[in-house]
């Protein structure tokens, strides 16, 4: 689908972000290789770029989005209206003051593990298994093998449109819980950086943790596209499993299939559109409500428009 903005508006939008590429496609950037265009996307050098990008576009009455690392999101096959702001690889600034540790929203959890780890510092091995970004974890209180975010999170500094201020939120302002926080609440509040207190450790030992970890990882999910985990744990239960349970491994709709390896994963075969994965998606939860009475909630956000 065509982006819905006329020439006239694709004017307004190169002049207001001369830095942004204009009907951009969005597959390139998410680990799903899905996604319809961007109108307009832009990938700040800096937190006081992205602040006035925002501030720019909610002047003019543009829309924005906002994507991290392109993991655990499923944009549609139209593609996303307005501004579209790509912190990963942008804002990547880290730093590390005795066992404290400051880093930007674009930063990558894996690479945030291994420098923390290569300092001595534990507290966020677990973040090797997480394929996003710091706002991204601090969004969803990203956690992987037994750990969450929350544990280690001091405060986030958030960007609020409609004050139009940065604020920076205690751990327990953010609202932290699974899969979730304050911020899934309030359309529009972005994560600039986020510190972190962590303990002293032996960098070997963090290292050998994280490479088991991605071991771990690396043995039990698939080798092709995906968002990562489809749907959050049911209580007491694990979704895999009872996507497994229900006879849906190897399911497929199109070019995406419920991964044989493991079943929470949703894979593209390549050319997958985001409209077979609805499908496949509502089909699965059907079955395992279903077969199983168990009902499955989306951990995978869904942007854009079909």
């Amino acid at each position: 689908m065509c982006s819905i903005f006329s020439a006239v508006h694709k004017e307004t939008l190169q002049r207001l972000f001369p830095t942004a590429k204009l009907d951009e496609p969005l597959r390139r950037y998410t680990a799903w290789k899905i996604g319809g265009p961007a109108d307009a996307l832009l990938e700040p050098s800096s937190a006081g770029e992205l602040v006035q990008a925002v501030k720019t576009a909610l002047e003019h009455g543009i829309p924005v989005t906002i994507l991290g690392g392109g993991t655990n999101v499923l944009i549609l096959d139209g593609g996303i209206r307005g501004l579209t702001v790509r912190l990963a690889k942008a804002l990547t600034d880290v730093t590390v003051t005795g066992t404290s540790v400051i880093a930007d929203a674009g930063v990558l959890y894996p690479v945030l593990a291994n420098t923390t780890a290569g300092k001595g510092l534990a507290g966020l091995e677990f973040a090797t298994g997480i394929p996003g970004t710091v706002g991204g974890a601090v969004y969803m209180n990203a956690g992987a093998y037994g750990s969450e975010t929350r544990e280690v999170l001091v405060w986030a500094d958030v960007y609020k449109p409609e004050s139009g201020q940065v604020e920076r939120l205690p751990n327990a302002g953010l609202e932290l819980s699974y899969r979730r926080s304050a911020l899934h609440d309030r359309p529009g509040w972005t994560v600039l950086r986020a510190a972190y207190a962590l303990v002293p450790g032996e960098a070997g030992e963090l290292k050998a943790r994280i490479k088991e970890f991605r071991a771990q990882r690396m043995t039990g999910s698939p080798n092709r596209p995906s968002c990562g985990s489809t749907f959050k744990r049911p209580e007491g239960d694990y979704p895999g499993r009872v996507i497994e349970a229900a006879g849906l491994k190897g399911t497929r709709v199109g070019q995406i299939e419920v991964s044989p390896i493991h079943a929470n994963y949703f894979v593209n075969h390549g050319g997958g559109t985001a409209r077979d994965v609805l499908k496949l998606i509502e089909y699965s939860r059907e079955t395992v409500r279903d077969k199983l009475g168990i009902k499955l909630e989306l951990e995978v956000r869904i942007l854009g428009e079909p």
